[in-house]
């Protein structure tokens, strides 16, 4: 019996359609679940470390004040920056391998 889905039988398609289904749901909560979490970094061996969200948010930032130097505000600046950046690294790293591992294969990297 030959169907407009290319020949699979409805129960198939429908049971197919229900583990796409059930995917989403899971990818939706993989994705909520990451959005929650937090990461952190610092730099200058913890001269200034950062915190930010599963949503790419700073959430924190702290600098030790024997680090202000106005001489060298360029110093801090690229301290900043190199916390900042590892955190939001940190995150995205989790959050690509966790949507990866959860993808069929062929299909990673479409999050």
């Amino acid at each position: 019996m030959r169907n407009n889905f290319g020949g699979f039988p409805g129960g198939n398609m429908q049971q197919l359609m229900r583990q796409a289904q059930k995917m989403q749901e899971k990818l939706t909560q993989a994705q909520e679940e990451l959005d929650g979490r937090e990461y952190e970094a610092s730099a200058g061996g913890g001269a200034v470390s950062c915190k930010v969200s599963g949503k790419r948010e700073l959430l924190s930032l702290t600098i030790k004040p024997e680090v202000v130097d106005p001489d060298d505000v360029e110093m801090l600046q690229d301290l900043v920056m190199a916390a900042v950046n590892e955190a939001l690294r940190l995150g995205e790293k989790t959050r690509e391998d966790t949507m990866n591992a959860m993808t069929p294969a062929g299909m990673g990297g479409l999050f």
